[in-house]
């Protein structure tokens, strides 16, 4: 195909951004839609910058250079960048793209005014707005003037932001090319931008006008506050009008400049109400056309509004697909599950094939449509206390949709119910027998379904797993199993309501809850002192260890094998295989089957093993057992005396006396399910890895890891067809990757707006953060910010505050003084782990991983539920 240097917007294709650029490309679509003006103007495409760029052979050495800086280097990144610039701007234009140039601007007015615009190819795109990291000049006027700022343009693909937005996007800039817009200029009365979804609350029915006097320059810089109008189903809903004291106009010899306003026009709107309305009837048709939420850039001039600018919002979270018109009301399982990073498309469908609810996918998360519960007024009921309970944000969110009276439907009570009321699950004897019983039929469960899957292969395997995942939900949905659940939880909510009402004390769960017997996930956590305990007496093992923490071994076996070399690396080793034979399954984000285990990537555990050796004494785990057991029995010993002396106080020190026994019975139970869970993940995925080794070997796909950006029944597919569609798994790639700058909300409406809730309390010192008391306690230390375990660096008294916790976690747990998570619940693993050991922890915090700096002094008060900031890092 010959190259293009020059195309009139109108002749522009939207699918064209390799050669125009994102900005072009949208440019020429909107130029196209029945009722929208776009200045009229032409495009300098990238063939152009192509050839420009292959005139300094330098350029390849500086982008080497430039892709081997560290993103936080920004010295490197100014001189290489500024360079850079310098080298692009001083290569002459060639006569021939000069003439088409020239050409292009007699058919528009040689000596008329124009805006000479960037067009990256990785801009305005759906995943990466790149808005602001290129440059625009506005006003340009003579075809001297135009190239100089057609070069400024491709220089500006090189400036310091643009050059750091790309390294931590992860952009490669050889793939980034530089097209420009030459448009003729618009002097309009007003400009601005509109949103055709609430930016803020993600709303897709609200649409928000920012309004200014003159160029939109002025808001764009921050010159001067807008006008801002909210308009929904075609009126304005609220606006703010602004005194707007500066403005930018266009001077008549090229250029811009600031000017300040009449006083009596600053406080007048730039926009009528009518015209407010008009606009964002406009702006319908724009994110109709380009089919997602828009924001457009546009000017109002004497014969109406101009259009010069739309790309997507990359910052709404994205809503679940229903393919009705329904309202629909989403609640966010990550938060539940403890782990809110996107999940890749086996990981998602995996899950739906295997979970007991329906579930939606939006955004690489799963969502919960809640909108029946909260339909009829029992189930409602019910929801609402089971949330609260758990996560008072939720509770509030929910709480917020229903203040509004029209948008969950209501229906009668009977019909399908909600989670059962407190107490109303069926009766269940206190029989430590019934727990033996249930993990028992667990083991069983697994060791069948891994002695059966050996030998299915290839379209019998998928067969066999699709049978096999409705004996995971009947395990999971196991009625004994359940009723084991909720005796504990009950006797939880049963104590630390009755004992608050009895004797004045909050939370007095979580001291008798310690050390309780058969929790999986707090012996995980001590069992990993035991390996400690093991390496500890030898030097060169550790030594070792401390090496490899900075080393990524392909292979576990590569780690394991080296380490058995070593004096005491034999037994070293055993300890390791043997805990990895326990717990290998888990893994942080463990719901999420594409995430690599411990059994996959032990040197995850390396940090941890460490700091245990270093911060404790050899026989730690079983002293730390011994001593939560004997608090707890101090405990249930001091309660029920003290109960005693109260009015009827036998009565009420019998009944609780059976309710600590209930709790101690089933409460450790709680976190087996989730590990048969995990246990039986792990085999699927095995098998699943076998498999894609086959396509591997038989040339079907390129690398193994790229069955989990396909859906089970993708992957069934290609693995009965041996045919792969290589750009779907590169869109979803791209997909996932731009799913990490999103954050789930807690509760998603089907208009997209995005609920968070609020913590309605007055109870905490100012400038305190609040979250939800889970572990009774106060504790003064240390913060440790770590977001991956694998980079856990901590000292004893050190607290961990983190994003959320599952059970891979709590390995850390035994080496903390204190826990503080952005996400959890009452009886969320954290929680529950966090009262095993006797932890102060204060959970649902939100933002605290960014309020809250590593190493700063801080105070978890976590039977009142906040945090306080004592001092600076040190």
């Amino acid at each position: 195909m010959s190259e293009q240097y020059v195309l009139d917007l109108q002749e522009v294709a939207e699918t064209r951004v390799a050669v125009v650029g994102g900005k072009a490309a949208h440019l020429g679509g909107l130029s196209r839609i029945e009722g929208i003006r776009v200045p009229g103007g032409f495009c300098v495409t990238t063939d152009a910058f192509r050839r420009i760029t292959a005139e300094a052979p330098s350029i390849d050495d500086h982008l080497d250079q430039l892709s081997r800086v560290n993103p936080d280097d920004r010295e490197a990144i100014r001189t290489l960048s500024a360079r850079m610039r310098r080298t692009i701007e001083g290569i002459a234009i060639p006569g021939d793209l000069a003439a088409e140039i020239t050409r292009a601007l007699a058919r528009l007015g040689e000596q008329a005014a124009y805006a000479v615009r960037s067009s990256a190819t990785a801009e305005d795109l759906p995943t990466a707005s790149f808005a602001g990291q290129q440059d625009t000049y506005l006003n340009v006027v003579g075809p001297t003037a135009i190239f100089q700022h057609i070069s400024r343009c491709w220089a500006s693909l090189f400036t310091e932001r643009a050059v750091t937005y790309r390294r931590r996007s992860g952009i490669d800039h050889r793939t980034v090319h530089m097209a420009v817009v030459v448009q003729q200029m618009v002097f309009p009365h007003a400009a601005g931008i509109l949103f055709t979804a609430d930016p803020v609350t993600g709303n897709r029915k609200v649409a928000t006008v920012d309004a200014g006097f003159g160029l939109g320059e002025a808001l764009v810089s921050g010159l001067v506050n807008p006008d801002v109008f909210t308009v929904r189903n075609g009126e304005v809903v609220a606006k703010t009008i602004a005194a707007k004291q500066r403005a930018v106009h266009a001077l008549p010899v090229g250029g811009t400049r600031e000017v300040a306003v009449d006083s009596r026009r600053q406080e007048q709107p730039a926009l009528t109400d009518a015209q407010a309305v008009r606009l964002v009837e406009l702006g319908r048709r724009i994110e109709a056309h380009f089919g997602r939420p828009q924001d457009i850039e546009w000017c109002l001039a004497d014969d109406g509004f101009q259009i010069v600018q739309s790309r997507p919002i990359t910052t709404l979270f994205p809503i679940p697909e229903t393919g009705d018109q329904e309202n629909h009301v989403y609640l966010s399982v990550g938060h539940q599950q403890m782990m809110t990073d996107p999940m890749r498309p086996l990981g998602i469908s995996v899950w739906q094939l295997t979970a007991m609810a329906p579930m939606h996918e939006a955004g690489g998360r799963l969502f919960v449509d809640a909108t029946r519960r909260l339909a009829s007024p029992a189930s409602r009921a019910a929801l609402l206390d089971v949330v609260g309970r758990g996560d008072p944000l939720i509770r509030d969110a929910l709480e917020t949709v229903l203040e509004r009276g029209d948008f969950v439907p209501s229906l009668p009570d009977a019909g399908p119910g909600g989670p059962p009321a407190r107490g109303a699950s069926a009766p269940i004897a206190t029989d430590p027998a019934i727990v033996t019983e249930l993990i028992e039929r667990s083991r069983t469960s697994i060791a069948a379904l891994e002695r059966d899957i050996r030998t299915r292969t290839g379209p019998a395997l998928f067969d066999f797993l699709l049978e096999t995942f409705e004996e995971h939900k009947r395990v999971l949905t196991d009625p004994l199993s359940m009723q084991a659940i909720m005796a504990g939880m009950e006797a939880t909510w049963w104590l630390n309501d009755t004992l608050r009402e009895w004797l004045g004390e909050k939370n007095a769960a979580d001291t008798l809850t310690l050390s309780a017997p058969d929790n999986v996930t707090s012996e995980m956590g001590l069992a990993l002192l035991d390996v400690a305990d093991v390496i500890r007496p030898h030097p060169e093992v550790v030594a070792f260890l401390r090496g490899v923490e900075d080393i990524e071994y392909a292979e576990d076996a590569a780690f394991l094998d080296e380490l058995a070399k070593l004096a005491g690396g034999t037994e070293a080793r055993d300890a390791i295989e043997s805990y990895l034979d326990r717990y290998g399954m888990r893994c942080v984000g463990e719901i999420d089957i594409t995430r690599p285990r411990w059994r996959e990537r032990p040197t995850t555990l390396v940090p941890v093993i460490l700091d245990n050796v270093r911060n404790f004494e050899p026989g730690a785990a079983e002293r730390r057992f011994e001593q939560g057991r004997q608090k707890a029995r101090q405990k249930e010993q001091d309660v029920l005396s003290r109960l005693r002396a109260l009015p009827d106080g036998d009565r009420k020190a019998d009944e609780t006396k059976r309710m600590i026994d209930r709790v101690r019975t089933f409460i450790g139970y709680r976190e087996y399910p989730k590990y048969g869970i995990i246990s039986r993940y792990f085999v699927y995925k095995r098998a699943l890895l076998a498999e894609a080794e086959r396509l591997v070997r038989a040339g079907v796909l390129p690398e193994q890891e790229d069955i989990f950006y396909l859906t089970f029944q993708e992957l069934h597919d290609v693995v009965r067809s041996h045919q792969v569609d290589d750009q779907l798994i590169q869109q979803r790639k791209d997909a996932f990757r731009s799913y990490h700058a999103l954050t789930p909300p807690r509760v998603l409406t089907s208009d997209g707006e995005a609920l968070t809730g609020a913590y309605r309390r007055d109870d905490a010192p100012a400038g305190a953060l609040i979250g939800l008391p889970v572990s009774a306690g106060t504790i003064e230390g240390r913060a440790r910010v770590i977001l991956d375990m694998a980079q856990a660096d901590l000292e004893a008294g050190d607290i961990l505050v983190t994003a959320f916790t599952d059970p891979s976690w709590s390995p850390l747990f035994v080496g903390i003084a204190g826990l503080v998570t952005e996400v959890g619940g009452l009886m969320t693993h954290g929680a529950v782990i966090a009262r095993e050991y006797g932890l102060p922890a204060v959970v649902g915090v939100e933002r605290a991983t960014r309020l809250i700096r590593d190493g700063q002094r801080i105070r978890v008060h976590g039977t009142d539920g906040y945090v306080e900031i004592l001092g600076l890092p040190r």
